[in-house]
Protein backbone atom coordinates (compact mmCIF):
# COMPACT_ATOMS: atom_id res chain seq x y z
CA UNK A 1 0.00 0.00 0.00
CA UNK A 2 1.15 3.49 -1.27
CA UNK A 3 1.74 6.00 1.35
CA UNK A 4 2.81 9.64 1.54
CA UNK A 5 5.60 11.35 3.26
CA UNK A 6 8.52 13.70 2.73
CA UNK A 7 11.69 13.21 2.25
CA UNK A 8 13.41 15.49 5.20
CA UNK A 9 17.34 14.23 5.17
CA UNK A 10 19.34 12.38 2.50
CA UNK A 11 23.09 11.86 2.16
CA UNK A 12 23.79 11.56 -1.50
CA UNK A 13 27.41 10.12 -0.69
CA UNK A 14 26.12 7.26 1.42
CA UNK A 15 23.02 6.85 -0.62
CA UNK A 16 20.28 6.82 1.52
CA UNK A 17 17.93 9.02 3.75
CA UNK A 18 14.90 9.26 5.63
CA UNK A 19 10.95 9.48 4.60
CA UNK A 20 8.66 11.42 7.02
CA UNK A 21 5.14 10.07 7.05
CA UNK A 22 2.53 12.99 6.55
CA UNK A 23 0.58 11.30 9.02
CA UNK A 24 1.76 10.58 12.42
CA UNK A 25 4.47 7.62 12.67
CA UNK A 26 8.46 6.88 12.98
CA UNK A 27 10.52 7.77 9.88
CA UNK A 28 11.47 5.41 7.10
CA UNK A 29 14.71 4.15 5.95
CA UNK A 30 15.12 4.90 2.61
CA UNK A 31 17.96 3.50 0.21
CA UNK A 32 19.31 4.82 -3.17
CA UNK A 33 18.13 1.61 -4.71
CA UNK A 34 14.58 1.76 -3.81
CA UNK A 35 13.91 5.04 -5.96
CA UNK A 36 12.29 5.24 -8.99
CA UNK A 37 12.79 8.21 -10.37
CA UNK A 38 15.37 10.01 -12.65
CA UNK A 39 18.85 10.68 -11.29
CA UNK A 40 19.44 10.89 -7.70
CA UNK A 41 17.13 11.85 -4.52
CA UNK A 42 17.52 15.03 -3.08
CA UNK A 43 15.91 15.82 0.41
CA UNK A 44 12.60 18.23 1.35
CA UNK A 45 10.85 16.51 -1.66
CA UNK A 46 7.71 15.04 -1.60
CA UNK A 47 6.85 11.14 -2.07
CA UNK A 48 5.18 8.46 -2.22
CA UNK A 49 6.20 4.80 -0.98
CA UNK A 50 5.68 1.88 -0.04
CA UNK A 51 6.71 0.23 3.60
CA UNK A 52 8.31 -2.98 4.42
CA UNK A 53 10.97 -4.14 7.17
CA UNK A 54 14.61 -5.17 6.93
CA UNK A 55 15.31 -8.78 8.26
CA UNK A 56 15.73 -6.89 12.01
CA UNK A 57 12.27 -5.43 11.77
CA UNK A 58 13.19 -1.87 10.91
CA UNK A 59 10.79 0.20 8.82
CA UNK A 60 12.27 1.09 5.18
CA UNK A 61 10.90 2.01 2.16
CA UNK A 62 10.36 -1.29 -0.17
CA UNK A 63 10.50 1.66 -3.60
CA UNK A 64 9.52 5.43 -3.64
CA UNK A 65 9.66 8.39 -6.06
CA UNK A 66 8.99 12.12 -6.12
CA UNK A 67 4.67 12.88 -6.51
CA UNK A 68 3.12 16.17 -7.38
CA UNK A 69 4.66 18.66 -8.02
CA UNK A 70 8.55 17.79 -7.01
CA UNK A 71 7.70 14.60 -9.58
CA UNK A 72 6.66 17.05 -12.75
CA UNK A 73 9.65 18.96 -11.78
CA UNK A 74 11.88 16.13 -11.72
CA UNK A 75 10.30 14.49 -15.27
CA UNK A 76 10.98 17.56 -16.96
CA UNK A 77 14.87 16.52 -17.73
CA UNK A 78 16.56 17.77 -20.89
CA UNK A 79 15.56 14.95 -22.53
CA UNK A 80 12.02 15.70 -22.36
CA UNK A 81 12.30 19.47 -24.00
CA UNK A 82 14.35 17.99 -26.60
CA UNK A 83 11.64 15.67 -27.78
CA UNK A 84 8.99 18.58 -26.90
CA UNK A 85 11.22 20.48 -29.06
CA UNK A 86 11.32 17.54 -31.86
CA UNK A 87 7.70 17.22 -31.97
CA UNK A 88 6.65 21.04 -31.99
CA UNK A 89 8.99 21.64 -34.57
CA UNK A 90 7.27 19.12 -36.98
CA UNK A 91 3.57 19.80 -36.14
CA UNK A 92 4.77 23.47 -36.57
CA UNK A 93 6.24 22.83 -40.02
CA UNK A 94 3.34 20.92 -41.02
CA UNK A 95 0.86 23.98 -39.59
CA UNK A 96 3.21 26.06 -41.79
CA UNK A 97 2.74 23.73 -44.68
CA UNK A 98 -1.31 23.86 -44.56
CA UNK A 99 -1.06 27.71 -44.55
CA UNK A 100 0.88 27.79 -47.37
CA UNK A 101 -1.63 25.82 -49.24
CA UNK A 102 0.39 23.23 -50.07
CA UNK A 103 -1.12 20.05 -47.73
CA UNK A 104 -4.91 20.02 -46.40
CA UNK A 105 -5.79 20.16 -42.55
CA UNK A 106 -6.12 16.51 -42.42
CA UNK A 107 -2.13 16.45 -42.74
CA UNK A 108 -0.87 18.18 -39.43
CA UNK A 109 -4.35 17.12 -37.38
CA UNK A 110 -3.27 13.54 -38.12
CA UNK A 111 0.00 13.81 -36.62
CA UNK A 112 -1.31 15.95 -33.50
CA UNK A 113 -4.40 13.59 -32.82
CA UNK A 114 -2.41 10.56 -33.38
CA UNK A 115 0.39 11.88 -31.28
CA UNK A 116 -1.98 12.77 -28.19
CA UNK A 117 -3.42 9.23 -28.61
CA UNK A 118 -0.04 7.53 -28.77
CA UNK A 119 1.23 9.48 -25.87
CA UNK A 120 -1.64 8.41 -23.48
CA UNK A 121 -0.60 5.10 -24.76
CA UNK A 122 2.88 5.26 -23.18
CA UNK A 123 0.94 6.74 -20.33
CA UNK A 124 -1.44 3.53 -19.42
CA UNK A 125 1.44 1.35 -20.43
CA UNK A 126 3.90 2.84 -17.72
CA UNK A 127 0.98 2.80 -14.98
CA UNK A 128 0.19 -0.74 -16.10
CA UNK A 129 4.08 -1.73 -15.93
CA UNK A 130 4.21 -0.17 -12.38
CA UNK A 131 0.84 -1.96 -11.34
CA UNK A 132 2.05 -5.30 -13.05
CA UNK A 133 -1.50 -5.44 -14.63
CA UNK A 134 -2.12 -5.97 -18.49
CA UNK A 135 0.15 -3.86 -20.67
CA UNK A 136 -0.04 -2.18 -23.98
CA UNK A 137 1.14 -4.69 -26.85
CA UNK A 138 4.54 -3.57 -28.09
CA UNK A 139 3.31 -4.22 -31.86
CA UNK A 140 0.84 -2.11 -31.18
CA UNK A 141 2.66 1.17 -29.89
CA UNK A 142 5.25 1.08 -33.00
CA UNK A 143 1.87 0.83 -35.09
CA UNK A 144 0.32 3.78 -33.69
CA UNK A 145 3.57 5.44 -34.15
CA UNK A 146 4.21 4.52 -37.98
CA UNK A 147 0.38 5.74 -38.65
CA UNK A 148 1.61 9.75 -37.76
CA UNK A 149 1.68 9.44 -33.80
CA UNK A 150 5.43 9.05 -33.35
CA UNK A 151 6.31 12.90 -32.05
CA UNK A 152 3.77 12.19 -28.95
CA UNK A 153 5.59 8.24 -28.47
CA UNK A 154 8.78 10.08 -28.32
CA UNK A 155 7.38 13.04 -25.63
CA UNK A 156 5.78 9.72 -23.59
CA UNK A 157 8.84 7.83 -23.54
CA UNK A 158 11.04 11.00 -22.32
CA UNK A 159 8.04 11.94 -19.83
CA UNK A 160 7.32 8.60 -17.89
CA UNK A 161 10.79 7.46 -18.61
CA UNK A 162 9.72 4.45 -20.36
CA UNK A 163 11.28 1.63 -23.21
CA UNK A 164 14.02 4.26 -23.36
CA UNK A 165 16.47 1.39 -22.17
CA UNK A 166 15.42 -1.28 -24.35
CA UNK A 167 17.78 -1.24 -27.31
CA UNK A 168 15.41 -3.68 -29.47
CA UNK A 169 11.99 -1.51 -29.05
CA UNK A 170 14.53 1.81 -29.37
CA UNK A 171 15.99 0.56 -32.88
CA UNK A 172 12.21 -0.75 -34.24
CA UNK A 173 10.69 3.01 -33.20
CA UNK A 174 13.71 5.15 -35.07
CA UNK A 175 13.37 2.60 -38.24
CA UNK A 176 8.99 3.51 -37.96
CA UNK A 177 10.13 7.22 -37.23
CA UNK A 178 12.46 7.21 -40.31
CA UNK A 179 9.67 4.84 -42.53
CA UNK A 180 7.05 7.43 -41.40
CA UNK A 181 9.46 10.40 -42.25
CA UNK A 182 10.28 9.19 -45.99
CA UNK A 183 6.57 8.45 -46.93
CA UNK A 184 5.94 11.57 -46.01
CA UNK A 185 8.87 13.10 -47.65
CA UNK A 186 7.65 11.19 -51.10
CA UNK A 187 4.35 12.56 -50.74
CA UNK A 188 5.87 16.28 -50.36
CA UNK A 189 8.63 15.90 -53.01
CA UNK A 190 8.98 13.00 -55.26
CA UNK A 191 7.90 13.64 -58.73
CA UNK A 192 6.18 9.98 -59.48
CA UNK A 193 4.44 10.41 -56.52
CA UNK A 194 1.83 13.35 -58.31
CA UNK A 195 -1.07 10.94 -58.28
CA UNK A 196 -0.98 9.85 -54.39
CA UNK A 197 -0.74 13.70 -53.87
CA UNK A 198 -3.70 14.38 -56.42
CA UNK A 199 -5.91 11.92 -54.36
CA UNK A 200 -5.26 13.59 -51.13
CA UNK A 201 -5.28 16.84 -51.98
CA UNK A 202 -1.10 17.57 -51.43
CA UNK A 203 0.60 20.42 -53.63
CA UNK A 204 4.43 19.16 -54.37
CA UNK A 205 6.58 21.31 -52.45
CA UNK A 206 9.23 20.96 -54.11
CA UNK A 207 10.58 18.64 -57.37
CA UNK A 208 13.32 16.61 -57.28
CA UNK A 209 15.11 16.03 -60.58
CA UNK A 210 17.20 13.71 -61.28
Amino acid sequence: MKQKGSLTSWDDNKGFGFITPDEDGERVFAHISAFQGRGRPSASRKVVYEQSKDAQGRLQAAQFQYSGVSRLGAALVPGVWIALLIATAVLASLSLLFKLGYVPLFLPATYGVMSLITFLMYAVDKRAAERGSWRVPEGRLHFFELLCGWPGALVGQQFFRHKTRKLSFQATFWFYVLLNLTVLGWLLAWPDADFARQQLGINAVMLIRI
